[in-house]
C-alpha cells in the first residue's frame, strides 16, 4: 500500500553527480525526503553502466554535466528503458538538450523542496506503479 503522506517514501533514487559534495548533499536531501540511494555514479562511463541496471532504481537525478561531458546519451538510455529522470544543472532549463526539456529540471542550487517537486513531477512519465 502506498504512504499517502509521503508519495516519495521508500522511492530508489540513482544519483548522477560528479561533485562529491554536491552528491553528498543531494544524498542528504533525498533520505529526508524518504527515498533510498539506490546506484550512484560521477562519470559519463559510469552513468551508462548505471543505464543498464534499470530494475535497481526508480528513477534517476542527472548532473547536466559529468567531467565536462555532457549527460544526454545516458539520460536517453535511462528514459529508454522507462526510468523518469530530473536533471540538476548550474544553468538551469537553458543547459538540457531540446530532446530531453520535458524531464524536470532544478536549478543549483537548489532546495529539498525544489527536489521533491521535481521528483513528483517525473514519477508519472515513467508510467509504472511502484509497490
Amino acid at each position: 500500500m502506498a504512504d499517502t503522506t509521503n508519495p516519495l517514501k521508500n522511492l530508489r533514487v540513482a544519483i548522477v553527480e560528479d561533485e562529491a559534495m554536491l552528491a553528498l548533499a543531494l544524498e542528504d536531501m533525498l533520505l529526508e525526503l524518504g527515498c533510498t540511494v539506490a546506484a550512484t555514479a560521477d562519470s559519463l562511463k559510469s552513468a551508462l553502466k548505471l543505464a543498464e541496471k534499470n530494475g535497481e532504481f526508480d528513477i534517476a537525478v542527472l548532473d547536466v554535466n559529468l567531467k565536462s561531458e555532457r549527460i544526454d546519451s545516458a539520460a536517453e538510455a535511462l528514459v529508454g528503458y522507462g526510468v523518469p529522470v530530473v536533471f540538476a544543472s548550474g544553468y538551469g532549463r537553458d543547459g538540457v538538450s531540446d530532446g530531453l526539456k520535458s524531464w524536470p529540471v532544478i536549478s543549483k542550487p537548489y532546495t529539498p523542496q525544489d527536489l521533491r517537486n521535481a521528483l513528483l513531477s517525473a514519477l508519472p512519465k515513467s508510467g509504472k506503479s511502484r509497490s
